[in-house]
């Protein structure tokens, strides 16, 4: 392998919520030149991450494929450097003064779009252009980036349904390519840093076997999740996705948070696929699902307020929310004796994960039945899940709560056991997170209680009287649009 030239130029590539080798723009646009000696950053933030609610189980998953990433990096002779600060407010400095240690001429990133992100990159965009270092960032989360995809008087969407048609056809206009994998570099400048294998104050709450089962680290890993999703279960995904005791769902929303798969890719697979066996209804609402993510990023970009716990429309924010601390608790731990909800609860704490259609259901329970502030659940997902994402997981609990973006709003009310029932027929999943019931094998699974099932919780809350309190605070909303 030939040497590069000794005026080669050095390029910094920090990785944040990217950790992919393929269809990673920054990292692309880093390695375009072919004489230019390439290395990448990632920056540990515990005091950042602990604002931010950092799961554990998502900080031990982004270790673990960090490892996987060094390796396939150094294959390409592109060093990983670890840098860690206490916070963002420290980053300027410290990667002002990793640039000068290492003569680096550009630095590359993907943009985020949550407020404290963008205020840390236009400090670090300060820090360095005073250095004379250019700090190059491009769009990459998103299949189409915030603010390409507007209404026709140049609004950000509200509302999903108009926002995928317009999504949509603008990809079919566009086109949609992915970057290769770069080629190994002539030379690298630095040994690189080895990938700690914990921070301290992020533990997991997920058992380290059950973790690597679920979550199997590394891009080789996550692509092949992708493919095997895309033969198995694609073309009925629309039939599966709502059933949790089904592997009916693709698993793949901790892999996109971390970005080690990018949802271009996701994308391009669900058009290959129907290219070769037909379209189908599964096919259809993946993209759907696709679409929701950018949606919701591009609601971040729009309303940026919703980063900073406000409810998307402003009028809910006179709603009475309750605070009960006692009430909560329970909800947490699974214990509310209501099946459905206290199973999906229960696999959160043990795999950090949830299926769809369960955090639907526990966030209609603890808002609605409950009619608990819907903050106090957004926060503890971000805690407990494995693929928390401040605006996917912000959006599914406004949409839950009524306060969000939706067509229909307030009197969409879950019955949980009717959920239950349609959902988990045969009561397979709750006998699989709730060991009180594993030998209850009739329809009274879903809705137990009484002396006969004595090591099991009674219902918290009666339900008779939930609609109409519910719709009683929304109707007292002034301006409360229907």
């Amino acid at each position: 392998m030939s040497k590069a030239p000794e005026n080669a130029q050095r390029h910094l590539v920090w990785l944040r919520a990217d950790l992919r080798i393929t269809d990673n723009t920054a990292l692309s646009a880093a390695c375009s030149d072919r004489h230019a000696q390439v290395a990448c950053v990632y920056t540990i933030t515990p005091a950042q991450w602990q604002q931010h609610d950092v799961a554990g189980v998502r900080v031990d998953f982004e270790l673990r494929h960090l490892r996987e990433l060094k390796t396939a990096l150094a294959a390409l002779n592109i060093p990983l450097l670890i840098l860690k600060v206490p916070d963002f407010s420290a980053l300027p400095a410290a990667l002002r003064q990793l640039v000068s240690a290492h003569d680096i001429t550009a630095v590359f990133a993907n943009r985020q779009y949550e407020v404290n992100e963008i205020a840390r990159d236009n400090a670090v965009t300060d820090a360095l252009t005073h250095t004379g270092v250019a700090f190059n960032l491009f769009h990459d989360q998103c299949v189409l980036p915030p603010g390409s995809v507007l209404t026709g008087d140049g609004r950000f969407y509200s509302v999903f349904t108009p926002f995928k048609r317009n999504w949509l056809a603008r990809i079919d206009t566009t086109g949609l390519s992915l970057l290769p994998a770069p080629r190994a570099r002539a030379a690298c400048f630095s040994e690189g840093d080895p990938v700690p294998a914990s921070v301290k104050g992020f533990a997991s709450h997920v058992d380290a076997d059950v973790a690597a089962q679920w979550w199997p680290a590394g891009e080789k890993a996550t692509l092949q999740r992708l493919q095997s999703f895309c033969r198995q279960t694609l073309a009925r995904y629309d039939e599966t996705r709502n059933f949790p005791a089904q592997d009916g769902s693709s698993r793949l929303s901790p892999y996109l948070a971390i970005g080690a798969l990018s949802p271009r890719q996701c994308l391009n697979a669900a058009f290959n696929f129907r290219a070769k066996n037909g379209n189908s209804n599964g096919i259809e609402q993946w993209i759907s699902e696709i679409g929701w993510r950018d949606f919701y990023k591009h609601v971040m970009v729009g309303w940026p307020r919703v980063c900073r716990h406000q409810p998307f429309r402003l009028e809910t924010a006179s709603i009475p929310w309750r605070h009960d601390e006692a009430d909560f608790q329970r909800w947490c731990e699974g214990r509310t004796g209501f099946p459905i909800v206290d199973a999906a609860m229960r696999q959160l704490q043990q795999t950090g994960w949830m299926h769809n259609r369960l955090r639907m259901i526990v966030a209609m329970f603890l808002t609605k039945d409950l009619f608990i502030d819907w903050r106090w659940g957004e926060k503890f997902f971000m805690q407990h899940l494995i693929d928390g994402d401040l605006s996917a997981n912000n959006g599914g609990w406004q949409w839950s709560a009524s306060t969000g973006n939706d067509a229909a709003p307030y009197f969409r009310i879950f019955n949980p056991l009717l959920q239950s029932q349609k959902f988990d027929p045969e009561g397979d999943f709750i006998r699989t997170y709730v060991p009180e019931l594993a030998n209850v094998h009739d329809r009274s699974i879903h809705a137990p209680g009484g002396s006969l099932f004595s090591t099991y919780p009674a219902p918290m809350t009666d339900r008779s009287g939930v609609k109409e309190r519910v719709l009683q605070h929304f109707r007292e909303i002034k301006g409360f649009a229907d």
